[in-house]
């Protein structure tokens, strides 16, 4: 035993350094080499873990910004996941790494367990092992989530065996109330303790809420295959104490350089331009007018509420069930949700302080004129200072090789920098999402302390919070305007929208003013297509708004499971060869075979254990793709 320690000290040693974390390492004040059994603590592998999951920059492209937030649609980024793509080695290096946090975190209890079966734990190490396992049970979801079926008792140096994924679930449910319910709170982490958590500080209180607050998403997972077990899982958690208030937040600071405590979305190549999907969701939402958010300087540029834009067919994709499809708008929205000036900077803001002047080593950030290109003819010229557009995904065709606007960086809506400079920090949990949690639960009819409509308005409340918008958040509860997609925020407010609205436009290349039929989008993935504005909508619409931007993988999976809120289809032009079931026939409608399911295993895994990957794949039931769903979400 005391060899395992001993290996296990050198090991996570290496990895604190590795991590640039040497800082942590170098206060235990020790040499790893004469590591002896009292000084291989639990914390330093905690701390090793939670660190490590934060992703360093390599695997934060990959995993956090090409999969989760591509897929999820907190940004858009035409190709990848969204489209059906998969990329081997991005999924081989994130594998790779999620294994060896989850490696670390089970060392951290079995180091836990074995110091207390020999006497020489502190007063305070059986608390902390109930903390690395709650730590765990994150990691083993981050991982079933993405992949699918898992071992539930691997990661330990062995191939294990994997397990479905009703099982797995199962376990982590178990393993987080249990946990849960042998943390002493009382007890007090010493001083030199606390900075080996990153996110509590070791304040006991706080890890329990978490798990428990943790506890009611997995279990909430399960509501579309397996209600009942859902339930009572979930009302066992809300009966106790969970994450409410913003100093709760499981969150870890990010820092600079090189290291995995480097921001997650910090690479400068990728433009995190505003989705389709959240321009549809913000237009419109909420009643509160750009003119009350914005300085006076960007009044002239808001349009009337009932103009569609610019309409160009021969240069803006049209095969997609997208309202805003066609058209480029010329202005500002007259009204919009608070939240979308705070989270993408308008281009040409150039003194925004939260304008991103990313990439740095041009001045696409700073050119808002481009054009549309017309063979044999007079190229348009647009500026696009004070537009505000999100192109569809998808095939453009020749529309794309012609259009040098919809698609540049420096016009369009670009994510706040306050998230791209490496001095935020990295939300794993918020309050936000326990209010939507028990809001959703509310609707379902399961026991929990507060009606829907309460948790739901607080919910947003807290979303508002976090974006330093609150003096909007009366009226805007009070909204019955729809957005794009025919949602309004109104709890009480549940008519549908008209099937379409009227509204003015201009004809890009002839300048003559007509009407136009706006079609609000009929999502077939939600009680197919009866309803646009009813209860659940507008809850997962709120949740998705919210979980904005570090939480794209907690999108994607609701999508996954509800087809909530409404994702437009990407544009097929041309065929989409990841997409097949997408055509010109169909692209109206919403298919669970349009959006991606899942991420392949990576060849590392069925080269190094082939028995584990055929269990792994069998337990799939369907071959190993992106667009086969996982047991827990909706199937074609």
């Amino acid at each position: 035993m005391k060899k395992l320690i001993t290996l296990a000290f050198v090991f996570i040693a290496g990895s604190l350094i590795m991590t640039s974390c040497s800082e942590d390492f170098l206060d235990v004040n020790v040499d790893p080499k004469a590591a002896n059994f009292e000084q291989v603590q639990v914390e330093y592998f905690i701390n090793a873990s939670i660190t490590g999951a934060q992703m360093n920059p390599h695997d934060a492209e990959r995993a956090f910004v090409l999969y989760w937030k591509t897929a999820g649609r907190q940004h858009r980024l035409n190709g990848a996941l969204a489209l059906g793509g998969y990329n081997d080695d991005w999924s081989n290096d994130y594998y790779n790494s999620l294994s060896g946090w989850l490696r670390t975190a089970n060392l951290a209890i079995q180091v836990a367990e074995e110091k207390i079966a020999e006497e020489v734990d502190f007063y305070y190490t059986y608390n902390l092992m109930q903390v690395a396992r709650i730590w765990r049970a994150y990691l083993m979801s981050e991982f079933a989530d993405n992949f699918g079926p898992m071992p539930i008792d691997g990661f330990r140096g062995s191939n294990p065996e994997f397990k479905d994924l009703q099982t797995v679930y199962y376990f982590l449910l178990e393993e987080l109330a249990d946990a849960v319910s042998k943390i002493d709170t009382e007890i007090a982490i010493p001083g030199d303790v606390e900075k080996f958590d990153k996110a509590y500080g070791f304040d006991f209180m706080k890890w329990q809420k978490y798990g428990n607050s943790m506890r009611m998403r997995l279990a909430m997972r399960l509501s579309e295959v397996d209600g009942e077990k859902a339930r009572t899982e979930f009302e066992a958690a809300a009966a106790g104490a969970f994450i409410l208030s913003e100093d709760e937040t499981f969150s870890v600071a990010e820092s600079g350089g090189w290291n995995d405590l480097v921001g997650v979305m910090t690479r400068e190549w990728n433009a995190q331009p505003l989705s389709a999907t959240l321009n549809n969701l913000y237009i419109g939402l909420g009643g509160i007018s750009s003119e009350e958010q914005l300085p006076e300087a960007w009044h002239g540029h808001i349009k009337p509420a009932d103009y569609m834009g610019l309409k160009y067919s021969d240069h803006f994709a049209e095969y997609t069930n997208n309202p805003s499809a066609g058209f480029w708008f010329d202005g500002l929205h007259e009204v919009i949700d608070p939240r979308a000036y705070k989270s993408f900077i308008i281009p040409g803001w150039f003194d925004n302080p939260n304008f991103s002047h990313y990439p740095s080593w041009n001045t696409d950030a700073y050119t808002t004129e481009r054009q549309l290109i017309i063979p044999d003819d007079d190229n348009i010229m647009i500026d696009a200072t004070g537009h505000w557009n999100a192109a569809s995904l998808g095939n453009w065709g020749a529309k794309a090789s012609n259009n040098q606007v919809a698609f540049f960086t420096g016009t369009l809506p670009r994510l706040s920098q306050a998230f791209r400079a490496s001095e935020n920090h990295r939300v794993f949990f918020g309050p936000w999402e326990t209010y939507f949690l028990i809001a959703e639960a509310a609707v379902r009819g399961w026991s929990v302390p507060m009606n829907a409509a309460t948790a739901y308005e607080e919910g947003i409340r807290a979303s508002f919070s976090y974006w330093n918008v609150s003096e909007y958040v009366e009226p805007y509860l009070q909204s019955e305007h729809y957005n794009r997609a025919g949602t309004s925020v109104k709890w009480d407010h549940i008519a549908e929208p008209p099937a379409s609205v009227t509204k003015s436009y201009v004809n890009g290349y002839t300048l003559e003013e007509g009407t136009w039929e706006m079609t609000y989008p009929v999502n077939h993935l939600h009680a197919n297509g009866a309803f646009k504005n009813d209860a659940l909508t507008k809850i997962m619409t709120q949740k998705f708004i919210a979980q904005l931007p570090y939480l794209p993988l907690e999108a994607w999976s609701d999508h996954r499971r509800l087809g909530l809120p409404f994702f437009e289809n990407p544009s097929v032009e041309l065929p989409i060869v990841d997409l097949p079931d997408l055509t010109q026939n169909n692209f109206m409608e919403s298919r669970v075979t349009f959006f991606p399911q899942r991420l392949k295993y990576p060849s590392g895994l069925a080269n190094s254990n082939p028995a584990g990957y055929q269990q792994a794949v069998g337990f799939l039931g369907n071959p190993d793709e992106v667009l086969t769903p996982l047991w827990w979400a909706k199937k074609p």
